[in-house]
């Protein structure tokens, strides 16, 4: 069995954005040689997010819609985590719905992704360095 752990590094401009990463995790598996196994890929802080989905841009507005209806940014005062200082609270709970990480099955030295499946990285509160841990296992 062979291990293989590489980090993705993100500073997002922007608070929100979705980005497909598919390109940077299936060159960490190529790096990796591994041919047969299982690869993690894990938002490695609290208001990010990693996961899979189609990569259209409507779905992308769908999703930016339809989290911000959940938990809306404004007004920051609704949440009780902003009272600490912080205009994040949204983005901690956006973060809760799309997921803290995938799990691809590894054949033959690639991705076993479904049709139309890519890997993206969500951004909920943007504009700092943040990273992407890729762990990949097998033989």
């Amino acid at each position: 069995m062979k291990s293989y752990r590489k980090e993705l590094w993100f500073q997002i401009p922007t608070r929100r954005a979705f980005v497909n990463i598919t390109s940077e995790v299936k060159a960490a598996l190529r790096e990796s040689e591994i041919q047969e196994g299982l690869c993690l890929v894990n938002a490695m802080h609290i208001t990010a997010s990693v996961f899979i989905n189609d990569d259209e841009a409507g779905l992308h507005r769908d999703y930016e819609h339809w989290l911000e209806k959940l938990a809306p940014h404004k007004p920051i005062n609704q949440y009780d985590h902003n009272l600490t200082g912080e205009d994040n609270g949204d983005a901690h709970l956006k973060r809760q719905v799309m997921g803290r990480s995938v799990t691809v099955a590894i054949t033959e030295g690639h991705l076993d992704l479904g049709p139309w499946e890519q890997v993206f990285y969500g951004e909920f509160d943007g504009r700092r360095k943040k990273r992407v841990l890729v762990k990949i296992i097998g033989w």
